[in-house]
């Protein structure tokens, strides 16, 4: 069984669904009873990944996978980046962080908003052996919050092709084309390999 290592609850149950597509029973940290926050202290999102699926492969003695993503706006620098979930500090929610980044670009015209969506999935075994993917999706900020569907900045980032935020798109969509869905295919792929394979399975891990 794979453990799921993410204490955010919308980032969990994505994180849920792409590994069992793939064919592997996981477990979530709430479900194993480990509650205790990993502090996020890398400078890059392969840092705060791999970090944190070795923190609970380690914690747990199991396989665990986790990653770290972020919104990189081009008119803010490709800020909030790898911050983006302290973004305006610690007190503020999904909502709250939205709220923030429409006020920074209040007068940045549209041609000028775009924006991706980055997310690097870390795989880690107990004894610390780590792989990492990464994936990305390219998009722009809307000028309001539309939908009620995923988490995060999805209800301001606007994805041309669909003519959608991403909290508009049903779950099976967004996944086929979102940056955690790009990493997590190349995950699978690898879980498919011969060396993908022995990394799981010479952990104690059964499909």
């Amino acid at each position: 069984m794979i453990l799921i290592a993410s204490l955010n609850p919308g980032k969990a149950r994505e994180l849920r669904r792409l590994v069992e597509s793939a064919g592997q029973a996981t477990e979530t940290l709430r479900e194993a009873g480990l509650l205790t926050p990993y502090e996020e202290s890398g400078a890059t999102y392969e840092e705060n990944g791999i970090g944190k699926a070795r923190h609970y492969a380690a914690l747990s003695g199991r396989v665990a996978i986790a990653d770290d993503s972020g919104i990189e706006v081009d008119a803010l620098g490709g800020a909030p980046g790898p911050l983006s979930a302290r973004y305006g500090g610690e007190g503020l929610d999904d909502a709250g962080r939205c709220r923030m980044l429409l006020e920074a670009l209040r007068d940045v015209p549209d041609a000028d908003r775009g924006a991706r969506y980055v997310a690097v999935v870390a795989i880690a075994r107990p004894d610390g052996e780590a792989r990492s993917f990464r994936g990305a999706c390219e998009g722009r900020i809307g000028r309001e919050p539309r939908g009620d569907r995923g988490f995060g900045y999805d209800p301001i980032f606007f994805y041309p092709p669909f003519d959608a935020t991403f909290a508009e798109i049903p779950d099976e969509r967004k996944q086929a084309v979102s940056h955690r869905g790009h990493a997590f295919a190349a995950l699978a792929a690898f879980l498919m390999t011969d060396e993908g394979r022995l990394f799981v399975e010479s952990a104690g891990v059964r499909r």
